[in-house]
């Protein structure tokens, strides 16, 4: 199932995500590269179960390998340690980040043949549209 999200994917739009990076404590300077960078979010399976996901942008390329529903630790864009876990539900693909008593969730989902990002941290809600790259 988690196979549907593989490819390249471009960021096509995004709705209140600088108000989510406030919400996880982003710096003024990271906030504005993260408001000006348009992605390619580079997602692969591999036969073993292993799953790469790779944001690659003109400002920051960066890559996590995980497997589903078994945590691991990652160090955040902006240089947060968290730990993460991926788990599968119900065709969703979400991601739980926690670090300093915090928690953040991100939810993936693929509708209409494109790839929705919905980034929750507290009561503030970003949504990140991705197109499947030609």
């Amino acid at each position: 199932m988690v196979e549907q999200f593989a490819g390249t994917w471009t960021l096509a739009s995004s709705e209140n995500f600088d108000e989510y990076m406030k919400a996880v404590g982003m710096g003024f300077a990271t906030r504005q590269m993260g408001n000006i960078t348009k992605p390619n979010l580079v997602i692969q399976v591999g036969a073993d179960g292993l799953i790469s996901m790779k944001a690659e942008s003109t400002f920051k390329t960066t890559e996590i390998k995980f497997k589903l529903d078994e945590e691991f630790d990652e160090t955040t864009v902006d240089g947060r340690n968290v730990k993460s876990t991926f788990t599968l539900e119900n065709g969703k693909l979400l991601q739980k980040q926690c670090w300093d008593g915090k928690t953040s969730t991100l939810e993936r989902v693929i509708q209409e043949g494109k790839l929705i990002a919905k980034c929750v941290m507290d009561d503030v809600v970003a949504v990140r549209t991705y197109e499947k790259a030609a």
